[in-house]
């Protein structure tokens, strides 16, 4: 099933394997450009490939060097890479990372400002070119006059990723990040409209998700969540997995086109419990995609077994831009340079060579 295609009617992918989205800070200026076509090019022979998190406004730009989507300069960037895409085969989604208190005040453009669900500000320190390790930012609360504007950034952002060429956005609502940041109650410490429930800690997702909905249709929507994830101050809470079962449906009612659940367990996070993995993918109709640190046997067992619809792979697609071949065909699988992650440049980026 792995390597068969996807005739689903409301996406048709030329495989079941997933490009998960994987920062790369090559976007210098956070304007996307051809080095990361070259990148993305090279990796379409995936089924989807999910880019890069990129911030649908100034405020989101949390790490040096991530690429944006709110003017049109990154639209004609963007539009080399999901060029490139297209042709090698691949539909290609943009993953919206609005990093919202993950930031450093030095990678944020003039004007910009860091905000999330409280003022608390985030643990430790982040990168920036221009000061190296920096403190986290101190946050601004947003108040609930604010949230419909960054719900419409992200309107904003869908809109002109279809104006790129993108097949459709992920709200990237794992990781810490901004979204997550709302459900998360070990951070979301509000007792108003957006927090104090679980219902209240959801609201903001679901009208994001159901705003893009009604701006680019349903089936050019996905989602990413990370429920049992302990990045950027996340973590287990009372009530997870109920929760999650409940936002789950909420997507699911709105028409999210796609489900993608993140389980880090591999590298080190705690285990996402395989009864909630069931009772998630059954609350949500539409496509499910696992991930976690698997390889072609266990991911083709994921879907012989009914678990995922499809499934993602990181790291493996960072040093093998064949990597679908590679698997199929059983070749070796080349090692990541960890140093050259988030590095300028193409190496250890797009100089990675397909076997021979």
């Amino acid at each position: 099933m792995l390597f068969e295609p996807l005739k689903h009617p409301r996406l048709a992918l030329q495989n079941r394997i997933v490009m998960a989205p994987l920062t790369r800070s090559r976007a210098i200026d956070n304007i996307p450009n051809s080095i990361m076509a070259d990148y993305y090019g090279q990796r379409a022979s995936a089924g989807l490939i999910i880019t890069e998190g990129t911030s649908p406004s100034p405020d989101g730009l949390g790490y040096a060097r991530i690429p944006g989507l709110f003017n049109a300069e990154h639209v004609a960037g963007w539009k080399l890479s999901t060029d490139v895409a297209h042709r090698g085969g691949a539909k290609i989604f943009i993953q919206l990372m609005h990093c919202g208190r993950v930031t450093g005040t030095a990678n944020l453009p003039a004007g910009a400002r860091t905000v999330g669900p409280t003022d608390e500000v985030l643990e430790g320190e982040m990168y920036t070119d221009v000061a190296g390790m920096q403190p986290h930012a101190t946050p601004h609360a947003l108040t609930e006059a604010e949230i419909p504007a960054v719900i419409a950034e992200y309107v904003s952002a869908a809109k002109l990723a279809i104006e790129a060429g993108f097949d459709g956005i992920e709200l990237h609502a794992a990781n810490g990040y901004l979204l997550e940041q709302f459900l998360n109650a070990n951070i979301n410490t509000r007792i108003d409209g957006y927090g104090g429930s679980a219902a209240a800690r959801n609201r903001l997702v679901l009208e994001t998700a159901r705003a893009c909905v009604a701006a680019i249709g349903a089936d050019k929507v996905g989602i990413r969540v990370s429920p049992y994830g302990v990045f950027n101050g996340t973590g287990e809470f009372d009530g997870v997995a109920e929760q999650y079962i409940e936002l789950a449906k909420g997507l699911s009612e709105i028409g999210l086109v796609y489900l993608h659940l993140v389980d880090h367990s591999a590298m080190g996070a705690p285990e996402v419990p395989a009864v909630f993995k069931a009772h998630l993918r059954a609350a949500f109709k539409g496509l499910f995609i696992a991930s976690g640190g698997l390889e072609a046997a266990s991911a083709e067992a994921i879907l012989q077994a009914g678990k995922a619809d499809l499934v993602a792979f990181g790291r493996p697609f960072i040093s093998n831009p064949d990597l679908p071949r590679r698997m199929q065909q059983s070749l070796a699988l080349a090692e990541p340079d960890a140093n050259t992650f988030y590095t300028p440049g193409p190496v250890g980026y797009s100089d990675y060579p397909a076997a021979a």
